[in-house]
């Protein structure tokens, strides 16, 4: 999350570890990024954020995909200001207005036709994990079923129900109860092939395996209420599902009448080159699940869903928050804008551009075992190459390098995150606005960070 900090007369002295220091005395233990990321940000603009020392950095975390225009666009300032200056609602529960009809509109004419035409909209609390609960709410109460499937390296929050369906444990391992009746299912992941194969032959093994399983009398899955998939999975290190097991997830849920729930909190709206990354398999799903860039960088988060499943009586699902006037302003300026402007292409041609300068960095280096992605959303996996490799060649994941490399990119001025298992991925999310000249700069600082990194670390192995 980026955290705007405002300095008060007075405070012209304050510098990033008086800010940092305050924190850890006062926030709770489980604050993440500042650990990674030590500064107090100041000013935001584009894709750059200013400390109170005055530093500046590229920001390719862009509040974990939320910013999808960037710090402060001037439409989403001027969608917010325009709430302000004419006294518009800013709280209205689920009551609605002409700002909300205009963003359901948006929301709407952006989808698909074979979908648009059938769905149901239902506004949720303000984050991806509030919506993923109501998903979940959503396609029990119309089955009538309490299972769930979810995938290997999947992400879905941090509440209770989305943890059950985590497939990192250390989140979740220390906390009682989280939601049961819940089966992994093996996620295509070329590079950590859970079968130990790869390619298209690991991708196959994996949607028959999933075939099988739920058609199998004796394979111990009773009919789940739903299967929740991301399609390109971003906390599990930034790993893009091939096209056709996608096709073949849809084909097996509709035969098997499984609502099939897409979490597209992180990949929607033209982060992956399309305006949702479903639209790459052209497949249709019954639930699809936003939020981040939805609300044009303010708390919102929806659910879409086939209107078979609006089963649910009148206040089976509600929060307090899900009337936000002006997160649903400044997302309406933000879905208008993406159209308008085509940032989807253009997050295909830069994420292109990206991608390909980082497996030219990945042939000059020693460090770098697999570059990933779709779109704007690409991870770059560190591995150690004094160990074996595996089956399929892949060595060992890397963590302590991935920070160093990390940490190497912080101080010369490019804020990234890491992901995946052991958190040995490097992720770019870059805000789509990102242009080819700071593609090159994130580039050519990415490459010397990691060059850095590995004369400190490498001469420590030999």
């Amino acid at each position: 999350m980026n955290i705007i900090i405002i300095k008060t007369q007075g405070d012209e002295n304050m510098n990033n570890q008086t800010y940092l220091q305050s924190q850890n005395e006062r926030e709770s233990n489980a604050r993440s990024y500042p650990r990674r990321i030590p500064i107090a940000i100041d000013k935001a603009d584009g894709i750059y954020v200013t400390d109170v020392e005055g530093n500046k950095y590229l920001d390719c975390l862009a509040g974990a995909g939320t910013l999808a225009l960037g710090h402060n666009h001037p439409v989403v300032i001027e969608a917010i200001e325009d709430v302000l200056h004419h006294q518009r609602p800013l709280h209205t529960l689920d009551i609605t207005t002409p700002m909300k009809e205009e963003f359901v509109n948006e929301i709407y004419d952006s989808l698909p036709e074979a979908f648009a035409k059938r769905a149901k909209i239902q506004f949720c609390g303000p984050t991806g994990s509030d919506a993923i609960e109501a998903a979940v709410k959503l396609v029990k109460t119309a089955t009538g079923r309490s299972g769930m499937l979810s995938f290997q390296g999947g992400y879905h929050g941090m509440t209770n129900g989305a943890l059950g369906m985590m497939g990192n444990i250390g989140p979740k391992e220390k906390v009682a109860n989280v939601m049961s009746d819940v089966q992994f299912l093996p996620y295509p992941y070329a590079y950590r092939c859970p079968f130990g194969v790869g390619g298209k032959q690991g991708t196959a093994i994996s949607s028959n395996y999933i075939e099988r399983l739920l058609t199998n009398p004796e394979g111990g899955v009773p009919k789940p209420a739903g299967m929740v998939m991301e399609l390109v999975q971003g906390e599990g290190g930034a790993v893009p599902a091939p096209t056709d097991w996608v096709k073949e997830m849809r084909r097996i849920t509709k035969e098997q009448g499984i609502p099939l729930i897409l979490d597209e909190v992180q990949t929607g709206i033209g982060r992956t080159g399309k305006m949702f990354a479903f639209e790459h398999a052209d497949i249709t799903p019954d639930v699809l699940v936003l939020s981040k860039a939805i609300g044009g960088t303010l708390p919102l988060s929806v659910v879409i869903y086939d209107e078979k499943l609006d089963t649910w009586a009148p206040g089976a699902h509600s929060g307090t928050f899900r009337g936000n006037q002006m997160a649903i302003a400044a997302g309406t300026a933000t879905l208008q804008y993406v159209k308008q402007h085509q940032l989807d292409r253009h997050a295909e041609a830069m994420g292109d551009q990206l991608m390909n300068d980082l497996k030219k960095i990945q042939t000059h280096t020693n460090t770098i075992g697999n570059v990933r992605g779709r779109g704007l959303m690409i991870g770059v996996e560190i591995v150690n190459p004094s160990l074996s490799a595996d089956s399929i060649g892949s060595h060992p994941e890397y963590p302590e390098m991935a920070k160093q490399i990390q940490k190497e990119c912080f101080d010369r001025g490019l804020i990234l995150e890491l992901g995946g298992r052991y958190g040995s991925v490097v992720r770019f999310l870059p805000p789509l606005i990102i242009t080819k000249e700071q593609v090159e700069e994130v580039s050519s600082i990415f490459h010397h960070a990691v060059e850095a990194a590995e004369n400190k670390l490498l001469t420590q192995l030999v």
